[in-house]
């Protein structure tokens, strides 16, 4: 979720699909284990103040227990304009994938005016030369979502659209992003990614259209079997395979910085902006 994006086009679906076995499972405590929290200064320059995990834990701003993970903001505290920016969460995961698909079962995700949640993929340490994939990303409630990627120079797609073209692919449906998306008891997000095409479904909670397999957390999964994405970004003049490289799944929360006279005075507006995951699932 950087500031800048070199390439950030979107494509058709494309029906190449596999079948994949669990290689990493993260519900509840397992996540403090598999991710790291980065006490870093914000990228994209939001108004917050990135916190350890002991400071989260302590603060109650990151929580686990059965199958509830729990990362949120401060939503108490008024800030000094010229102090730090708001206390919140950034995780990073510890491994990294390639070839893999990725599974989010996520209950609730963060909202109020300002707020700018993301759930994406990248390698920092090779920015952008490794490639980004910006899985859940938005900015004041504002649905629905889109997914994106970002990449250097040299890749490029075609404009026959399973969505909307611009910075990415908007999912058609409201309920993908913000409040709807909370209302609605969340849903699953999924990412396909291989040498050749990356994919992204959605499917909001208690939709026939869920797969038995995505809902229930199957250890083996075949993609074939999900329907078509709402993004597909394809090989046809973006050679995936050098664009992307390994990449850490990456879950934060920051806060817009032309809303930071809000974010400073409005504690309470924030009382909503967490994240209620109840797994995170990688098949390879």
């Amino acid at each position: 979720m950087f500031a800048l994006s070199f390439v950030t086009l979107a494509a058709a679906s494309v029906a190449r699909a596999a079948t994949y076995t669990v290689s990493d499972s993260f519900i509840g405590t397992s996540f403090l284990n598999g991710f790291t929290h980065e006490a870093i200064a914000d990228p994209t320059h939001g108004r917050v103040n990135y916190v350890s995990q002991a400071t989260a834990q302590s603060l109650n701003l990151t929580y686990a227990s059965g199958n509830t993970f729990i990362l949120r903001s401060d939503y108490t505290t008024t800030l000094n304009p010229s102090g730090a920016g708001r206390n919140s969460v950034r995780i990073q995961s510890k491994k990294q994938w390639s070839t893999h698909v990725e599974i989010l079962d996520v209950r609730h995700m963060p909202q109020g005016c300002g707020s700018w949640p993301a759930y994406w993929t990248t390698n920092t340490n090779n920015w952008p030369a490794a490639g980004e994939i910006d899985i859940i990303e938005g900015v004041n409630d504002q649905a629905p979502n889109a997914a994106t990627l970002h990449t250097t120079a040299g890749c490029t797609q075609p404009f026959t659209l399973n969505g909307n073209a611009g910075c990415g692919v908007k999912n058609p449906l409201v309920n993908s992003y913000g409040p709807s998306f909370n209302a609605n008891g969340g849903g699953w997000y999924a990412m396909e990614r291989t040498s050749t095409y990356i994919k992204v479904w959605f499917w909001p909670r208690n939709s026939a259209t869920v797969p038995a397999q995505v809902k229930n957390g199957a250890s083996n999964i075949d993609t074939s079997s999900w329907g078509k994405p709402f993004a597909a970004f394809v090989n046809n003049s973006c050679n995936i395979a050098s664009h992307f490289g390994p990449e850490n799944i990456i879950i934060n929360l920051t806060f817009c910085g032309d809303w930071a006279d809000y974010v400073n005075k409005n504690p309470a507006a924030f009382k909503n902006a967490y994240w209620d995951i109840a797994a995170l699932r990688v098949y390879q």
